[in-house]
């Protein structure tokens, strides 16, 4: 299932809209702190599909049933640009486990096929846990399949959640050709085009640039 968060009026949008600015973009603090923010809400809004029991808590006054998230969680980030979003999701699932990958891509000629490498993983044991996958930008889609593929080897997770801030149409539906019903896709924004060299059009630019500063 994907879900479009900016199909609904919230303020959400007006983060989106910042991220996208091209003057608010040259504050990098704000930048980072608006990717961190918009995936605090992706967040909130993935945790309403989780499962939940109710667990006693004592107060000074007496006790109350709570419901509380019964899963284990683990947050993935592809680097460099997942940071952005990695601590936004662990302000709100402080309990979570972790995880880190990388993959960039080989900048080719226009029309050439895009090739994405995969170099460095380190994640706990996945087996029957909660996988919330994090990559700011889905432009292909290539990286974050080659991403989840690579994770195989620590394990089968029982539910993966993919996030993102922005992503092309393509990479949607490949995305979701791909997994085949075996993840949640939650969206901040869903742009319509790509360019010649992949790039989501009108996007953002490169968001690990505009937070980190931009690499030789």
């Amino acid at each position: 299932m994907v879900h479009e968060l900016s199909q609904h009026n919230s303020i959400l949008n007006q983060f989106i809209a910042e991220i996208r600015d091209v003057e608010v973009q040259k504050d990098t603090m704000r930048f980072r702190k608006n990717m961190e923010r918009i995936s605090e809400i992706m967040a909130y809004e993935m945790s309403k599909t989780m499962h939940f029991s109710n667990h006693v808590v004592s107060t000074p006054l007496g006790s109350k049933n709570v419901p509380q998230i019964n899963e284990q969680i683990v947050v993935a980030s592809i680097l460099r640009a997942g940071l952005t979003m990695h601590q936004g999701v662990l302000n709100y699932f402080d309990k979570a486990e972790n995880a880190f990958i990388s993959a960039y891509r080989e900048e080719g000629h226009a029309g050439e096929e895009i090739k994405v490498h995969v170099e460095y993983l380190a994640s706990p044991d996945l087996n029957g846990k909660t996988l919330v996958i994090v990559d700011p930008m889905l432009a292909t889609g290539t990286s974050l399949l080659l991403a989840l593929k690579a994770m195989e080897r620590n394990g089968n997770p029982k539910q993966i959640h993919v996030l993102s801030a922005i992503a092309s149409r393509q990479a949607v539906e490949k995305v979701s050709k791909e997994l085949n019903g075996k993840a949640e896709i939650w969206i901040a924004d869903i742009d319509e085009e790509l360019n010649d060299k992949s790039y989501i059009v009108p996007g953002l630019g490169d968001a690990g640039d505009l937070a980190f500063g931009v690499k030789l």
